[in-house]
């Protein structure tokens, strides 16, 4: 029974075998009632025969009595055989029960002693006397026949009960068959047919996203199991699904906001790397957006002295108070509130620490603070890390850029200094010889004469320290005014081929953005310094200009078909070679002045530039940031 309570496989099963059951005891009866009923209606034949062989009996002895003769004699004898033997025949005595007590057999043994008792001895009687006694004969014969018809009628009772047994057998088997099949249907029906209509509505919500859907089934078979399966799965599913959508939309939305935050990056990095040394005026926005974007903050950024190995406060979002490196007290972008400078929640949370670095260069830490039950995500941290990659490339780049500037400066006021030492200063120290010459001469009361000729160099040492003095204003005062080096190139070429009356040529091949500009200054200075010395001094027809890249090396050539040099010295009062060796000594490349074997001079000058020897070294590292959770 427990098998039943809980399996609907079996009970369908001992559905289907209790009806082939019952089916297969209805055949077996039906076969059993219809064997028993074979041959009822050859014994109701034989008993009905037996009815007219009586009346035949009777016959014949009234015809032997009438006619007394052997042939008639033997009729009678063979009608009596036959009855005997038909009384006795098996086909009727096998359609009679063999129970003493049942009507059927008694009145079978009263035939059987009618037959023998008295219609028999009767009809030997006659034959042995030949003298029929009608009146008793007949009461004999009337007894007998309705004996028989009595038997006749009991083996069709009997028959006609087997029948009726068979039918109500039938009728039994047949409703025990639709009690089990209306039970099955009824099991099959409640606990399949719906059981299965619910599992099939509740997969094809969940194939439609909708998990709210439950099946409810009660009970302990199959589908009852597998109804509660399907509802945990769903719940399950539907806890599943909710958890995706959500994680799926958390996500977006992060995946929306770091776009924001790389768009602000990008956009800052505009600001952050043309707004010179304030960090505060370019970094802040910035930073501030991002923390609004992250709701993340206060951030703030500290830069390493490098002098005084210690760390200084550079920015801060929001700060409780004014950082002590305020330069404009009139400025609140790093404060909450103009007018409150106290706040007692600003470090409340946990602070990031990240390193501003490029390679093994540490310039600084970046302090990035936020909620403590909000954990960063990873891109979070990746943004972060990325927002310190960019402000450690612009502290960098600002340092190398500060860094040039103050060598170009050095090296502008060395070449300075060394050009008015060489050139004007000495023309002073001339003039100051002579000046004290002529004062002794007067303190001495020199002639007149000798005076004059005093008086003479006097003002051609003036003549030429003003020239200098203006040579060295001209070169001072240079500078790239158009584009690039071949512009202001073609500019100077210009200004001479006016000046000197002839052509100069350009020849012009180098890279773009292939010198910097303390380079390009220089190569300029060079080249004017030439063109101006073959206007003066060279008597030249034509000059040529050639600046070419060959070999990772910039070849600066100029050129004429003047008087030429007898030597590489300087002409008297004029140091022009001097200098423009001490710019080639500040490019680290090579001058020389040699005269063109046509006739003329040319100077070359030879040397790598910045960009080419940055390629050749050991490369800067890449801008690496550590992480470390305070």
């Amino acid at each position: 029974m427990k098998l039943l309570q809980r399996s609907l496989i079996a009970r369908i099963v001992a559905s289907l075998l209790a009806i082939s059951g019952m089916a297969l005891i209805s055949i077996v009866v039906t076969m059993a009632v219809a064997g028993g009923s074979q041959g009822d209606a050859a014994a109701i034949n034989v008993a009905g025969s037996l009815r007219m062989n009586t009346y035949q009996i009777v016959a014949a002895l009234q015809r032997y009595q009438q006619h007394p003769n052997i042939e008639h004699e033997t009729a009678v004898r063979v009608l009596a055989n036959r009855f005997g033997e038909r009384l006795d025949n098996e086909e009727l005595t096998g359609a009679i029960p063999l129970s003493e007590a049942h009507e059927l057999r008694k009145q079978y043994r009263l035939i059987l002693t009618r037959w023998h008792n008295e219609l028999a001895p009767h009809v030997e009687q006659v034959l042995a006397t030949r003298n029929l006694r009608d009146d008793q004969l007949n009461r004999t014969l009337d007894g007998l026949v309705t004996d028989i018809d009595t038997m006749v009628t009991q083996l069709e009772q009997n028959t006609e009960a087997k029948i009726r047994l068979l039918s109500a057998l039938q009728i039994l088997f047949l409703g025990l068959t639709a009690v089990v099949v209306a039970i099955a249907l009824y099991d099959i029906r409640h606990n399949l047919a719906l059981p299965l209509r619910q599992l099939l509505v509740l997969a094809r919500e969940a194939a439609r996203r909708d998990f709210s859907h439950r099946t409810q089934l009660t009970g302990s078979d199959e589908l009852a199991t597998l109804g509660r399966t399907f509802d945990n799965m769903a719940e399950q599913l539907a806890s599943s699904y909710a958890e995706l959508e959500g994680r799926v939309a958390r996500k977006t939305k992060e995946l929306a906001r770091s776009n924001q935050v790389m768009q602000v990056l990008h956009d800052g990095s505009r600001s952050l790397y043309g707004g010179g040394n304030d960090l505060c005026a370019s970094a802040a926005p910035m930073l501030r957006h991002i923390e609004k974007l992250l709701e993340i903050g206060p951030i703030r950024l500290s830069l390493n002295d490098p002098y005084d190995d210690r760390q200084i406060p550079i920015l801060a979002t929001h700060s409780a108070r004014r950082p002590a490196y305020c330069r404009d007290h009139d400025c609140h972008a790093c404060l909450l509130d103009p007018q409150p400078l106290s706040l007692e929640d600003t470090e409340e949370g946990e602070c990031l620490l990240l390193p501003v670095s490029v390679g093994d260069e540490m310039l600084g830490t970046l302090e990035i603070w936020h909620p403590r039950e909000e954990r960063l995500s990873d891109s979070v941290r990746r943004l972060l890390n990325a927002l310190a990659d960019q402000l450690a490339t612009a502290v960098y780049l600002q340092r190398r850029i500060e860094e040039e500037q103050q060598i170009s400066l050095m090296n502008e006021r060395t070449i300075i200094a060394r050009e008015l030492h060489d050139s004007l200063a000495q023309s002073l120290s001339y003039l100051k010889m002579q000046v004290a010459r002529l004062e002794r001469m007067q303190s001495k009361n020199a002639p007149r004469e000798s005076q004059a000729a005093v008086f003479d160099e006097l003002r051609t040492g003036l003549n030429s320290a003003y020239r200098q003095l203006r040579e060295l204003l001209t070169t001072f005062r240079l500078k790239l005014e158009g584009p690039g080096l071949q512009s202001a190139l073609r500019q100077a070429i210009a200004e001479f081929s006016e000046r000197m009356g002839a052509p100069v040529e350009l020849h012009y091949d180098v890279p773009p953005h292939l010198l910097n500009p303390n380079e390009e200054i220089h190569v300029l200075q060079i080249a004017r310094e030439a063109l101006s010395n073959t206007h003066k001094h060279a008597e030249a027809h034509w000059a040529a200009v050639t600046v070419r890249f060959e070999q990772a090396r910039v070849l600066l050539r100029i050129e004429d078909d003047g008087v030429g040099l007898a030597d590489d010295a300087s002409p008297p009062m004029h140091y022009g070679l001097v200098i423009m060796r001490d710019r080639a000594h500040t490019l680290g490349g090579e001058l020389t002045i040699v005269n063109r074997p046509g006739g003329g001079a040319r100077v070359e000058l030879s040397f790598t530039p910045q960009t080419a020897r940055l390629i050749t070294r050991q490369p800067t590292p890449s801008v690496t940031t550590h992480e470390q959770g305070n």
